[in-house]
């Protein structure tokens, strides 16, 4: 494969195969009127083509408000690609060109990118992940289970010593993994030098006494400028993982902090749902991960399974499995990232979470289902490690657990979701 090629769910009142005409069009060498200088030649060289139409549906009534009014709206797949000469080696300009003006077209009354095919050529050109699985396992000493995590809370307040003190209860409680809120950085009341010197201390006083070094994945998501000094503050304090918004600095800041980092970069995905939320607009995750990746992040938020937000368990199964499939249909050189499971996450899900899967090769990411087990931290890691050995074994909780256990409590405390993961 030569070309980028781009899948969208449209709908439109003016017929599939003139509304992929002009997305293809103002994707690529059009406007709404032939130019002069859009010649047959120039656009044999640089036009998009149409690879495909599938149409899926009818409506009498328009998903989202348009200018161009019609009597029926026709719903379909449309398939689009573009030479490899319109973009260069360049993760913007590929953006700029899957997801530009073509929103806003009145000809579109639905529109959703949905999947891409990158040719090996094009991804050559960029790193992928550093780390990903193989290397945070490493980073662990070898641990082959869940990495079990949790959240920094309350999100801001805490000043860096306070952080400090409760870093040390999770490390005492066996955690193995702890992030920063995504709103916390640099503000004044918990500034980053001071939080991360605070909480390094305590992890590498825990490592040189234990041989666990947990991972803290310190926000660096800032200015440019700034980011670069925040890695060369995590550099000096051994600090291992850095966590950035990816949609606060975007693909350049993300490729931009993977040619920069010696540590695991972690994804947090804020604001995903402007993207997400409807159907019938936005981008599918699919499609931002293998950018993403490409760029060289190794961790990826995938959400929870009955989580808080509005995403179902099938959505959040199918975006934890892109994350580990390949970025490339073929001879993909790439390692695979880990998916990160977060949002109302307890003892109930970590099974499941396992079972989708098909390996261990996941963060899971509990605040409350840790902190808030009624024998205190350490049990609220415990009972996640049983949770996750009973599923290996094959064993239902109700079946694993032995009354007066960590597990035992977790199940007393915390109500059975109902998890919609039956067939996926």
């Amino acid at each position: 494969m030569t070309r980028i090629t781009a899948t969208y769910d449209i709908e439109t009142p003016v017929g599939l195969q003139q509304a992929a005409a002009v997305l293809a069009g103002e994707q690529s060498t059009g406007t709404f009127v032939r130019l002069a200088a859009e010649t047959d030649a120039l656009r044999d060289r640089a036009a998009a083509q149409i690879e495909n139409i599938t149409l899926t549906a009818t409506s009498t009534t328009p998903a989202l408000p348009t200018r161009t009014i019609g009597n029926q709206y026709e719903r379909g797949l449309i398939t689009v690609s573009w030479p490899l000469a319109n973009f260069g080696a360049s993760l913007p300009t590929l953006m700029s060109t899957l997801a530009g003006n073509l929103f806003e077209l009145a000809e579109l009354s639905a529109v959703r990118l949905v999947d891409i095919k990158l040719p090996a050529v094009f991804a050559a050109h960029h790193p992928g992940p550093q780390f990903g699985v193989t290397g945070t396992r490493r980073l662990m000493g070898g641990h082959d289970g869940p990495l079990i995590g949790t959240i920094l809370k309350p999100s801001v307040g805490l000043g860096p010593s306070e952080t400090a003190d409760l870093v040390q209860t999770l490390v005492e409680a066996g955690i193995d993994f702890i992030k920063d809120d995504e709103l916390q950085a640099n503000g004044s009341h918990c500034p980053f030098n001071e939080r991360l010197a605070a909480v390094m201390r305590v992890i590498n006083r825990h490592a040189d006494k234990t041989g666990k070094k947990v991972l803290y994945a310190v926000n660096i998501t800032d200015e440019i400028d700034q980011m670069w000094r925040n890695l060369e503050t995590m550099q000096y304090q051994q600090a291992n993982c850095a966590m950035v918004c990816m949609h606060s600095i975007g693909l350049p800041g993300l490729r931009a902090v993977r040619n920069h980092s010696e540590a695991l970069i972690h994804g947090h995905r804020a604001g995903w749902g402007i993207f997400s939320r409807s159907p019938d607009i936005g981008i599918a995750f699919g499609v931002m991960q293998k950018l993403w990746r490409l760029a060289g992040v190794d961790h990826l938020h995938v959400n929870g399974l009955a989580n808080k937000f509005t995403e179902s368990d099938c959505v959040v199964a199918q975006s934890a499995r892109s994350v580990q499939h390949p970025i490339l249909c073929q001879d993909d050189p790439y390692e695979r990232a880990m998916p990160v499971y977060s949002s109302a996450q307890t003892i109930w899900q970590i099974g499941p979470a396992q079972q989708l899967l098909g390996n261990n090769d996941f963060i899971f990411c509990s605040g409350g289902g840790i902190m808030s087990h009624p024998g205190g931290v350490a049990q609220g890691v415990s009972a996640l490690r049983e949770a996750a050995e009973a599923t290996r074994l094959g064993i239902s909780l109700e079946d694993f657990a032995t009354k007066g256990t960590p597990l035992y409590r977790a199940m007393g405390a915390f109500p059975k979701p109902f998890l919609q993961t039956k067939d996926l």
